[in-house]
């Protein structure tokens, strides 16, 4: 079937907000949701500004205007597009076929964004899959949890969808980056006091013990060892950690948090990864020897923070 061309923007080139929304379809749309929510691949005959790599993306919205303008975008992006409108459909969808990327509204019938990406978290062929979530504006709370339960990066209602693409296509280059195979000469373990991280089996261990490490948690933390005693903004941490040239800072303390509750004895009063006022975030290492890592001189490190509420800058 033939792509009808693209559906034009509104003036300002958002996508409508939801609202509580009950759409009626008149007439079928190319890629629109099957009667047993089954998910229908939507192509492009000839993409425009297609990327070098394309992916296939998995659209989950239940607002067909939005779902169509999305994925009208990403298609001439040069990736496959497939759409579902509920999360047990999107669960499903990823059961059998595993996307690249799944683009995720909060607001879903049955089983909401933030339970489908719980769940996905929890299962294999889901753990590591890029997840990038449509919030409403103003819903911070679910916003945060949605971080902390593993997306990506968000994007709010109204939006831009050139906007959105371009979060698509650098979410999909970081988790290609990471996903890459490791260098043919073995990364130097990192060590930092009882703090012991193998770059190349992407393993960390406290003490003896096995951390469980997210894929961001993981580099955030080797990239802190690396530089010991040395202040990041959280915008810097987000350029040189991940690369993402874009997007709300809350995420680096939604990381920072997570990982404090992994690597301190308290997480309330962290003594390894410290809140620098005005600034950002410091690793000060119980070893003062530093990593073992000699690539990334640090510069001295200053005495800790201590104070309650140190994420909140």
């Amino acid at each position: 079937m033939a792509v009808p061309p693209p559906v034009k923007p509104a003036k300002d080139d958002r996508a409508p907000a939801q609202d509580g929304r009950a759409h009626s379809a008149h007439g079928a749309h190319p890629g629109a949701p099957a009667q047993d929510g089954r998910a229908q691949a939507v192509s492009a005959s000839e993409p425009v500004g297609a990327v070098p790599r394309p992916g296939r993306i998995l659209v989950v919205d239940d607002d067909l205007t939005v779902a169509e303008v999305v994925a009208g975008y990403l298609t001439r992006a040069g990736h496959r597009v497939e759409r579902v409108a509920d999360g047990h459909a999107a669960l499903a969808a990823v059961a059998a076929a595993p996307p690249d990327l799944i683009v995720l509204d909060l607001m879903l019938p049955g089983i909401d964004g933030l339970e489908v990406c719980r769940r996905l978290r929890a299962t294999g062929h889901g753990a590591e899959l890029p997840v990038v979530m449509l919030t409403a504006k103003g819903d911070e709370a679910d916003r945060i949890l949605g971080l902390e339960l593993g997306a990506d990066d968000y994007v709010t209602k109204p939006f831009s969808p050139r906007e959105l693409t371009l979060r698509v296509q650098s979410v999909l280059r970081r988790s290609r980056a990471a996903a890459a195979p490791a260098p043919v000469e073995p990364a130097r373990v990192l060590t930092a006091g009882d703090l012991v991280l193998d770059p190349q089996a992407r393993r960390a261990r406290r003490g003896g013990r096995e951390l469980s490490l997210t894929l961001r948690e993981f580099d955030l933390l080797a990239f802190l060892i690396r530089h010991p005693g040395t202040a990041f903004g959280r915008e810097e941490l987000m350029q040189r950690v991940w690369g993402w040239d874009f997007g709300d800072l809350s995420t680096v303390t939604v990381h920072v948090r997570r990982l404090r509750e992994k690597v301190e004895d308290d997480p309330a009063v962290p003594v390894l990864i410290n809140t620098v006022w005005g600034v950002g975030y410091r690793f000060d290492p119980a070893d003062p020897g530093g990593p073992l890592d000699p690539g990334d001189p640090a510069g001295p490190g200053r005495p800790a923070d201590r104070t309650a509420g140190a994420d909140r800058l």
